[in-house]
This record gives C-alpha cells, sequence and structure tokens, in this order.
C-alpha cells in the first residue's frame, strides 16, 4: 500500500469534531480503535492521486473481523467463476458428502428459487447474510481463499472458518462438493475439497477476562488463536483495488468483468428496500442497516444522492466499517475503514456488547467528520464520478 501518514492531522480533526471521538480517542488502547482515510484528487483528466492518513494502524494487532471477510468472498468467487467460464447467474448446487455439511438445493428468496453466486453475493453485499458467505467459501475452498489472496499481495489475512457454523477448525478445511447446472445439463463439477494446509495464528491470541459456554460463565481470556483475521491496512488496500484497479499494481486486481463491476457496485450501495429479490427485506432491514460510518445504523431514511459503498461487520464485540463515499450532488468521494473494541465487560458471547452505546455513535461521528473535511476542502478539479452511478432494482 502506498505511504500512511500516521502524523497528527486525522486525531485532530476527529476531535475537534466531537467530544464523543475525544473520549474514545483519548483511550485508544481500551478502544483498540484502528482508522485509515484516503483523500482522493482528480487531475484534469480525471485520473485520481491519493494521500491515506491512518490513525493507530498495526496489521500484526489482532480484531475478529467478523462480516468484512465476505467482500473478498464475493470476489474470489466471481474471478473464479470468470476462469471457469460460468455466468454468474448460473445456478449452482451444494452438496454434502460429509456429516457436518448441508447440501442448498433451491432458493426461494431468488427469482428463479435458484442458488446462484450473483444471489448469494447479493445477500452478501444488501444483508449480510452468514449463509451466503459460506455457500461462497466453500465453492472457492478454504485453501484457496488464502492463497489467492496472499499471491494478490493480502499477507495479513487468515480465512479459517464458516461464519455462524457448528463446524470446528478441522471440519471447516473440508468444503462441499458443488454443481452448476443450466437447462438440467451440466456445466461444471467440483469435488469436495481438504485444504492441507491449516490458517491459523502461529502464536495464541487471547482476549478478554471471560466469556460464555453452554450458559455458564468461564472466567479465563476468549481464544480467537483459529479465528478468521483480516488485517486493517489489506481490506482498505482491496477496497482501492476495487474501485481503482487501475491505480493499484496488477498482481492487486481481482478478475472481473466490465459487468461484475458494475454489479458489486450496485449491490454495495444499493439499499434494500430498493431491492427486487431477495423480496423479503421488510422493515427490519431499514436504509441503515448495514451502513454504520457517517450514518451509525440509523433507521430512519437516508439520502439517495449519497451513497457507501461498503462492506461492514460486528462480532464478538467488534464493530467495523470498510467504505468508500460518494456524494454526487456535491462531488465529493474519499475511502474510509475503521475498527473499534465495544466490550466493557471484558465477556464474550453474553451478547452485551456496547455497539449502540459506543460502536455506531463513533462510526457516524467519524464518518460525519472526514466528510464535513471533505465538503470544506478545496478541489482543484471536480470528480467525475459517473463510474459508480449505477441504476438500482427500484
Amino acid at each position: 500500500m502506498a505511504q500512511i501518514h500516521n502524523g497528527q492531522f486525522l486525531e485532530k480533526l476527529l476531535k475537534k469534531h466531537s467530544t464523543h471521538l475525544a473520549n474514545v480517542l483519548d483511550n485508544p488502547d481500551k478502544y483498540e480503535v484502528q482508522i485509515l482515510y484516503t483523500k482522493i484528487d482528480r487531475n484534469n483528466k480525471n485520473e485520481p492521486r491519493f494521500t491515506t492518513y491512518g490513525y493507530h494502524v498495526n496489521s500484526s494487532k489482532y480484531f475478529y473481523p467478523a462480516s468484512t471477510v465476505k467482500l473478498p468472498a464475493v470476489l474470489l468467487a466471481l474471478e473464479k467463476l470468470n476462469k471457469l467460464g460460468i455466468d454468474k447467474y448460473t445456478p449452482m448446487f451444494t452438496g454434502a458428502d460429509r456429516p457436518e455439511q448441508t447440501a442448498v438445493s433451491s432458493d426461494t428468496t431468488a427469482e428463479d428459487k435458484l442458488p446462484s453466486v450473483a444471489h448469494y453475493a447479493k445477500k452478501i453485499l444488501l444483508a449480510s447474510d452468514n449463509d451466503a458467505f459460506n455457500r461462497l467459501y466453500e465453492f472457492i475452498g478454504q485453501k484457496d481463499f488464502n492463497d489467492s489472496l496472499h499471491a494478490k499481495g493480502y499477507k495479513d489475512v487468515r480465512i479459517s472458518h464458516r461464519l455462524e457454523s457448528p463446524v470446528g477448525t478441522e471440519n471447516n478445511r473440508y468444503t462441499n462438493p458443488i454443481r452448476f447446472e443450466k437447462d438440467g445439463k451440466l456445466v461444471y463439477e467440483q469435488p469436495g475439497k481438504y485444504s492441507d494446509q491449516k490458517f491459523i495464528s502461529p502464536d495464541p491470541i487471547k482476549r478478554g477476562k471471560g466469556y460464555i459456554k453452554n450458559g455458564t460463565l468461564v472466567n479465563e481470556p476468549f481464544d480467537f488463536t483459529e479465528k478468521n483475521f483480516f488485517a486493517l491496512e489489506d481490506q482498505h488496500k482491496l477496497l482501492k483495488a476495487l474501485f481503482f484497479p487501475e491505480s493499484v499494481p496488477a498482481k492487486e486486481r481481482f478478475n472481473l468483468t466490465k459487468e461484475d463491476y458494475r454489479f458489486v457496485y450496485q449491490y454495495m450501495s444499493q439499499f434494500p428496500v430498493e431491492t427486487e429479490f431477495p423480496a423479503n427485506y421488510t422493515d427490519d432491514y431499514y436504509d441503515g442497516y448495514v451502513k454504520f460510518l457517517l450514518f451509525g445504523g440509523t433507521k430512519t431514511r437516508l439520502p439517495r444522492h449519497i451513497r457507501l459503498f461498503n462492506k461492514c461487520g460486528d462480532a464478538y464485540g467488534y464493530l467495523l466499517d470498510n467504505a468508500y463515499i460518494a456524494d454526487f450532488e456535491k462531488g465529493i468521494e474519499f475511502m474510509l475503514t475503521a475498527v473499534i473494541y465495544c466490550n466493557e465487560d471484558q465477556i464474550f458471547n453474553d451478547n452485551k456488547y456496547d455497539y449502540d452505546e459506543i460502536g455506531l455513535p463513533f462510526m457516524r461521528d467519524l464518518g460525519k467528520a472526514v466528510f464535513d473535511y471533505e465538503l470544506e476542502r478545496h478541489r482543484t478539479n471536480r470528480p467525475d464520478l459517473g463510474r459508480f452511478e449505477v441504476r438500482y432494482d427500484k
């Protein structure tokens, strides 16, 4: 990644904005905050130039990445389909050749009632669906998931397990058999796979002072050693590769078609209420459902001229968001990635995390502080954001 400016600029900007931000930033170790902000300036050819500022960024410091691992899953699944010559809307059927695995032969939320990579990707980007991630994880395969990201230069990442799944560490190394069919004819068949490599931390990772197991408090630190990891810097770098592929080295890019980019941009920024299928996104899926930065997960209607192209996550007290943010009316664009730890009692699995009290207000104020700065700062050239203006389902 390009040089990160770790001076006082970002901290001063944020503390000036709100008391809430100042309180959190005055306790960086307690809240384990990491922030990356990239300012974008365009020349008269609309070519971008990037300046990145960091706050307490440390790729060796562990945090649980939660649902942010779903974005690379979408990109790698699309890339794999392109390599195989399979359209993303082709029905994908998941088998099961081990007791802990589950099969999928239909999807009632899809227009044609059939599962596909495209429909799984939509569910991930619109509502952060866990099962959809698990199906793409199985299609990619654990080893290929990790090896592909490492080969692209994303070194500080370990994807070792499905999400919200009882499958243990060893069984997560096994992935299901999969086949693609179109009009009743077999297009491609993939046998079940086993990763011959373990993707877990070489050093123990213990956090907190206790955790709930089977309804009982265990008074010892919770073990994250075998959990997923996706460093903030790699998340931010991947976001840049997705939105500005021409600006990163070729090896860091994903092999996506022009239509794939349009598809991902659409569903990263589309609100659930704007969606035809899945059609079950009712009041529970409000505009701010997965929009943490700038909007703080608000349940009020959000403006349509401001779009967060983002992937957020929350689990084990860690709250994250990773976004390219654009205001199409005012000609504003920037990238912002952040993580904060919100677990005052230091107990895991007790469902008593402080997202509403600490995490979401922090994300809201962080996004607003940077947005307000972007609104005021001088730009020599107004950016042409036409590439990111997409048509939504409704």
